[in-house]
């Protein structure tokens, strides 16, 4: 009787399949609000006709260091990831990319992001990447397993490419520039408190002290989301104070502001899950409609 040896052969991923990943690895959805308020600071610290090769530079370079940031931090975080439903698919703990491969991604995009902003815009804006870097990785990342104040030190790296956008015209910070930091600081807040309540048993899962692990009831996340809301409404409406922008965006801001506050106070009053994705959603609507205010009263 003829014996039929079946062999079995490991498919190997296309060439697209892998540029997904690797897109994925570089936390495609935080590089995109990272460009944005990039962007964004950048023209409204230009008087004038914009630069756009300046601007272009300064886009490829930050979107390379933030892709490499992205890509070190799952590297860092690859074990945890994969013990919570919400990352157990990602590139690294799925298996698609080897820890090494996402080693060397996070490295080298990182290091050619920092070598670009240092030789086409300023040294400034590449101590700025360095700061982002050394803040995202070997500080926010490592106070993740230990604190609930991670959130709020996480906010500090989060929020400096929008400083990257504003020296890479000026070549320095002055209020203007800090007053588009801290409303970038503050709306990070409750938008990553609302991804904490609403996925709190896969932090919990994982070991991370989140507040609405330690305290799962969710009162102490909700007022710490409604009291930074509101100091974002009036913060908010400072650039137009300092002329960077006019009634248009004042208007715009103020009503955004009131409406992402709504948003929180509901998640006080209520704490669910459906109150915490309003949220979440509010969050997400309103930083690129308040930045796309900015730049249109900028024009």
């Amino acid at each position: 009787m003829e014996q039929v040896i079946a062999t079995t052969q490991i498919p190997r991923a296309d060439f697209k399949s892998v540029m997904r990943d690797y897109f994925d690895l570089s936390k495609p959805g935080i590089g995109f609000y990272s460009l944005i308020t990039t962007v964004t600071a950048f023209c409204l610290a230009t008087s004038g006709p914009i630069n756009f090769i300046l601007l272009l530079h300064t886009i490829i370079a930050t979107g390379l260091v933030t892709a490499g940031g992205g890509a070190l931090n799952q590297v860092l975080e690859m074990k945890i990831d994969s013990q919570m439903h919400r990352t157990e698919k990602r590139p690294l703990p799925a298996g698609r990319v080897t820890p090494q491969s996402g080693l060397i991604f996070g490295v080298v995009t990182s290091i050619l992001g920092t070598a670009y902003l240092l030789l086409a815009v300023n040294a400034i804006s590449a101590l700025l990447a360095i700061g982002t870097l050394v803040g995202y990785l070997f500080v926010y990342t490592p106070s993740k397993r230990y604190t609930s104040l991670s959130t709020i030190i996480g906010a500090f790296p989060g929020a400096i490419p929008i400083l990257i956008g504003w020296v890479a015209v000026t070549g320095n910070i002055d209020l203007r520039g800090w007053t588009l930091f801290v409303i970038l600081f503050l709306w990070q807040i409750p938008h990553f408190l609302a991804i904490a309540w609403m996925y709190r048993k896969d932090y919990a899962r994982a070991g991370f002290p989140m507040l609405t692990v330690i305290e799962p009831e969710g009162l102490s996340a909700a007022h710490q989301s409604v009291i930074y809301l509101v100091a974002l409404v009036p913060i908010s409406l400072f650039p137009t104070k300092l002329g960077l922008t006019g009634e248009i965006y004042f208007i715009g801001a103020l009503v955004l502001g009131l409406g992402f506050l709504a948003s929180g106070v509901m998640v006080a009053i209520k704490r669910t899950n459906t109150s915490a994705k309003q949220m979440l959603f509010a969050s997400i609507i309103y930083l690129p409609v308040l930045l796309l205010l900015m730049i249109i009263d900028k024009i």
